[in-house]
């Protein structure tokens, strides 16, 4: 295996070779509370917009993919906010997720529009938002004005919410639902 004579390791699959050190770059993306604040609080200190948005990812789609790009676009970083594996039970059922909280945190982290993600726990994300205070809250169209959690805090403190437009055709519940269909 070329490379294996200098010391680096590689996952092998049809598309070639991948360094764990590639890997692991986007895995760095991952951090706790505590690390994204500092972060958060570097890039404000630089003159940078942050960017914050949440939700459970459970099946990455490209309703997913355009939203968070969209989302980037806004500011100069992105935090997204990963609902756990307990908070998404609370939310979706005893069914969900389909994919573990840290799947999903790699899948994200490993998108070029994501800078930073993190997982919490909380069934809302009122005191990630709180803590962080990010300069764009950002949320899918399908969400009233009323209804985005931390809008309050983060228009108190200068802040911007915006609203994306949803982008029909895709949907975690409708891809899961059909794919039972298809084998039942």
């Amino acid at each position: 295996m070329p490379g294996a004579g200098k010391g680096r390791e590689f996952l092998r699959g049809t598309g070639g070779e991948i360094s764990f050190k590639q890997m692991e770059t986007y895995h760095k993306k991952i951090k706790t509370l505590d690390e994204t604040k500092e972060v958060c609080d570097r890039a404000k200190a630089r003159g940078k917009k942050v960017v914050f948005t949440n939700g459970c990812f459970d099946i990455l789609h490209p309703g997913h993919t355009r939203y968070l790009s969209a989302a980037r676009q806004l500011g100069n970083l992105l935090v997204v906010a990963v609902n756990s594996d307990r908070s998404v039970r609370a939310i979706k059922g005893p069914e969900r997720p389909i994919r573990t909280e840290q799947t999903r945190a790699e899948l994200l982290a490993a998108l070029s529009s994501v800078d930073t993600v993190l997982i919490f726990d909380e069934d809302d994300p009122f005191e990630v938002i709180q803590y962080l205070l990010p300069d764009i809250l950002v949320k899918g169209g399908d969400w009233a004005d009323d209804e985005i959690i931390g809008a309050d805090v983060v228009k108190e403190a200068g802040g911007e919410v915006k609203r994306i437009p949803f982008i029909t055709g895709f949907s975690t519940t409708d891809l899961i639902e059909k794919i039972l269909k298809l084998h039942s």
